[in-house]
């Protein structure tokens, strides 16, 4: 059924209601299952993600105003709803601006837009001795001689290059992908104190109580412009740091990209999963996907990059039919199609399921090693086309290739 966004966005946040049969009793139950430590949400670049981020936030919020904030003043009411949720999406980035020097052209600095989120965030990372953490975290996926250098208040932010001795480059701008990885590690920074703070049970002990009232982590897709081997890194640090959260806080992850979805489905346990589409009413729908269906990202690049390649060399034999089929299966059962000729083009839809089913499940000893017809590579070509360019999900890699 479709739903708005913060429809959506509530479902996200209340426990789920399902039945369930009692053996012993031979009739059903309804049970309440908590809202998951970890969700992971995967959906195309476009469908409504960041938006999910916003809609998510102010529904945190209206609960505090609906009651769970009563005799609280309204200024601190209004800032609750950072202190119940801490977010990375496309707007913390803009929070983040350049002043170019253009008179000068000499000290461009990356400045902080002054709002209660980031003044909040600031002033956390600044009295809890950050900057640190936030240099080795951005040389981690930048380069290493890439500093930055923040002033007192933590409001403004230059970047040199380090020379291995005292000296240093003139201040630089960052590009944009650069820029990207800095924004998410001073984020990344802050999450990190965050666990390490909450994972001591007792609030009295914490080093500040500023993160008490925290309940979710929210992060939409951090830093798309990342080559894939540093993506993979990322995933795992952020997968690293969820496993030692050792409190109730919970974390919602939404991207577009299999790769980081793919690693974080295998290094997190614990997890819902789901597929968020769009549909052209301006509604929404969330579907969760269970078992395989979550696990064959990588092995969908795998498949279809080896497809191309035989197509490149001309070298297409019959065991590539085998592997376009499997494409094709694990590509339908992802998006939901209860079969993968459903995928096939409309028009010879039966003519070419039957080649398919015919040249990849061959009983013969000679058909198995006969060459493929000219005809039947042309084929394969043609299937493959078809699938990256009809199907969202391959849009979307190709997109991102």
């Amino acid at each position: 059924m479709s739903k708005t966004l913060l429809e959506i966005a509530q479902q996200l946040s209340t426990p789920k209601k399902v039945k369930k049969t009692v053996p012993e009793k031979t009739k059903e139950v309804e049970e309440t299952r908590p809202v998951p430590k970890v969700q992971l949400i995967y959906a195309f670049n476009g469908t409504g993600k960041t938006r999910l981020s916003r809609d998510f936030k102010q529904q945190l919020a209206s609960k505090v105003h609906d009651g769970e904030g009563e005799g609280e003043d309204e200024a601190e009411q209004s800032d609750l709803s950072h202190k119940k949720i801490l977010y990375y999406n496309a707007f913390t980035e803009d929070l983040f601006y350049w002043d170019n020097d253009l008179q000068e052209d000499a000290e461009p600095k990356l400045k902080v837009q002054p709002n209660s989120y980031t003044n909040w965030l600031l002033t956390l990372l600044k009295d809890l001795g950050q900057d640190g953490n936030i240099v080795r975290y951005f040389q981690r996926y930048a380069n290493d001689k890439l500093t930055p250098h923040f002033n007192p208040d933590f409001t403004e932010v230059t970047f040199s290059m380090e020379r291995g001795n005292d000296e240093r480059s003139a201040h630089i701008k960052l590009s944009k992908g650069e820029e990207s990885n800095f924004i998410w590690s001073v984020f990344y920074t802050l999450l990190d104190q965050v666990v390490t703070i909450l994972n001591v049970a007792d609030p009295d002990a914490r080093e500040t109580p500023a993160f008490d009232r925290l309940e979710y982590v929210f992060i939409d897709d951090p830093v798309s412009s990342l080559d894939d081997n540093h993506l993979i890194e990322l995933a795992v640090n952020l997968a690293g740091l969820i496993k030692s959260s050792e409190s109730d806080l919970k974390f919602i992850i939404t991207t577009h990209s299999p790769i980081f979805y793919n690693v974080l489905f295998n290094e997190l346990n614990g997890k819902a999963c789901y597929m968020l589409e769009s549909f052209e009413d301006g509604t929404f729908a969330l579907t969760e996907k269970y078992g395989d269906s979550n696990k064959s990202f990588s092995y969908h690049l795998h498949l279809k990059q080896t497809i191309e390649q035989a197509i490149a060399d001309n070298n297409v034999e019959r065991y590539h039919f085998t592997l376009l089929r499997n494409l094709y299966e694990k590509t339908a059962s992802f998006l939901g199609y209860p079969k993968w000729s459903e995928l096939l083009p409309n028009d010879k839809q039966l003519y070419l399921s039957r080649i398919i089913n015919f040249t990849s499940h061959s009983t013969l000893s000679n058909e198995a090693v006969a060459e493929p017809t000219p005809a039947e590579k042309a084929t394969v070509k043609l299937l493959l086309d078809h699938l990256k360019n009809n199907c969202g999900f391959w849009q979307q890699e190709q997109k991102n290739g």
